[in-house]
């Protein structure tokens, strides 16, 4: 890759820290054009300082995830809220990709790739959602969100193992089991447009948890842990968020859960 004024490392620390929504989105599209322009050097085995506060706006007001209020989509304040609560999950899942990229060392090439193509689409995301936000007559900042994904984030920011497991394959896996739920609330409401937003962002997501799958076996791999029963020790060992049913068992099989994982998920 040829020389750049600033290294891919320097640069995700930028989009990190950028606080205000616009410049982080503006500041990932440009880091994910650089590259594939191949104007960064990867630097993948630089000595890095982790960013364990990215930049957030000063709202949303940030609740402990129990006093979130329950959100109803028959009415438009309930449905802006409920499309506030999936951009405020897509504009920390930015962070996420990004942190993925930045924090871990020495990885190979194609792991910094695929991460920052997930901030890209993470950020694509955040504007699609904050876009039809704002069709509502609300904005980014409205309404009260919680911290929950970026905690999991600095609990497996040790081992990019932990990390795949948890965050993709349990966070983000979750997100595509409450996907069809949600679409029917909103196909009753008759948001066509959000129907369609959620289409894309679930196509990608399984994506994003696909990736989470094979980082997670190649590390496995590497250091001889059957990946499996790895993943679930992991579960008891990090307190994760309970996996309750019912669970997208199409979306989570394109994602790389294998056969056997999606029958014991099943017997849950």
């Amino acid at each position: 890759m040829g020389g750049s004024a600033l290294s891919l490392l320097q640069r995700l620390a930028e989009c990190l820290r950028a606080s205000e929504p616009a410049a982080k989105v503006a500041c990932v599209h440009a880091l994910q054009a650089d590259w594939l322009a191949g104007n960064l050097d990867p630097a993948i085995e630089a000595a890095r300082t982790p960013i364990d506060r990215p930049g957030q706006p000063q709202k949303p007001e940030l609740i402990l995830p129990q006093k979130m209020p329950r959100r109803r989509a028959d009415t438009v304040p309930g449905r802006a809220a409920l499309i506030h609560a999936l951009a405020h999950i897509e504009f920390n899942a930015i962070n996420l990709a990004l942190d993925a990229a930045h924090r871990f060392a020495g990885m190979p090439l194609a792991y910094y790739a695929d991460w920052l193509s997930v901030a890209d689409e993470e950020a694509l995301h955040f504007e699609l959602l904050n876009t039809h936000l704002t069709t509502l007559g609300y904005a980014y900042g409205d309404f009260p969100a919680h911290n929950g994904l970026w905690e999991m984030a600095l609990k497996t920011a040790h081992d990019p193992l932990v990390r795949m497991a948890l965050v993709p394959r349990v966070l983000e896996a979750r997100g595509l089991d409450a996907t069809p739920l949600i679409v029917d609330k909103l196909r009753a409401a008759n948001d066509t447009r959000m129907v369609e937003i959620l289409a894309i962002i679930e196509r990608d997501e399984i994506g994003h948890v696909a990736i989470g799958s094979h980082w997670f076996g190649w590390l496995c791999a590497g250091r001889e842990l059957e990946a499996e029963t790895t993943f679930r020790q992991l579960l008891v060992d990090y307190d994760a968020p309970p996996l309750r049913p019912p669970f997208n068992l199409a979306a989570r099989r394109q994602a790389g859960f294998s056969e056997s994982e999606l029958a014991w998920l099943s017997g849950l």
